[in-house]
């Protein structure tokens, strides 16, 4: 994962134009737990269950 100067205004400029999902969405990516959640979910074998638990928890749906 690259490396941001989190004090660098210049770093967070396209932050600015994104609709609230997407900077949502920026967040959760850089989340350690969630990252974590997301390695075991792909890694595992396909279980309901444990995509729904994983839905839950991050309040994410997704579209087919």
């Amino acid at each position: 994962m690259p490396h941001f100067d989190w004090r660098s205004s210049e770093t967070y400029d396209r932050t600015r134009a994104l609709e609230p999902a997407g900077f949502a969405w920026e967040c959760l990516r850089r989340n350690p737990e969630y990252q974590r959640d997301y390695l075991e979910l792909c890694y595992s074998e396909p279980d309901p269950a444990m995509i729904t638990t994983f839905r839950r928890r991050w309040g994410l749906s997704f579209r087919c």
